[in-house]
């Protein structure tokens, strides 16, 4: 079975992009009703949330996400869980300050009644490289 698995690699690729797109768009509804209510969300920084910590965040203006640019470079099916895995850069401002990431991410999602939901998020920044101007942060 090819990694990209064609039974749902195209719908979870959507999803995932949907999720990035209701950050942007600061539809909280639309992000939970994407994600189980388990969810687990580590950011670049190591900071952890639950779906309920990370919503609050960004309902306060904490977390304000202006871009997300996600490139998904694998999605791997195994029954009713998928791992997707790509490359994420993202415009935003995190406690006050405005920040541009480059970041690897790790996408958990379960499958269950017949419905993908987002498990589980691990970013992880970059190292620098040649023209960026920290780890994780262009």
């Amino acid at each position: 079975m090819p990694r990209d698995h064609p039974d749902h690699a195209g719908d979870l690729r959507v999803l995932e992009q949907r999720r990035f797109d209701t950050l942007v768009r600061r539809d909280f509804g639309g992000f939970t009703a994407l994600v189980r209510p388990e969810l687990t969300y580590t950011h670049s920084s190591g900071t952890e949330d639950t779906l309920e910590s990370f919503v609050g965040k960004c309902e306060s203006g904490h977390y304000v996400y202006h871009r997300i640019d996600h490139h998904i470079e694998t999605v791997t099916v195994v029954g009713d869980t998928a791992v997707v895995i790509g490359d994420t850069r993202a415009d935003m401002t995190a406690g006050g300050t405005r920040i541009r990431l480059a970041n690897r991410s790790i996408g958990v999602w379960v499958r269950a009644d017949g419905a993908w939901r987002l498990l589980a998020h691990q970013a992880t920044a970059k190292r620098q490289g040649a023209g960026e101007e920290g780890p994780g942060r262009l």
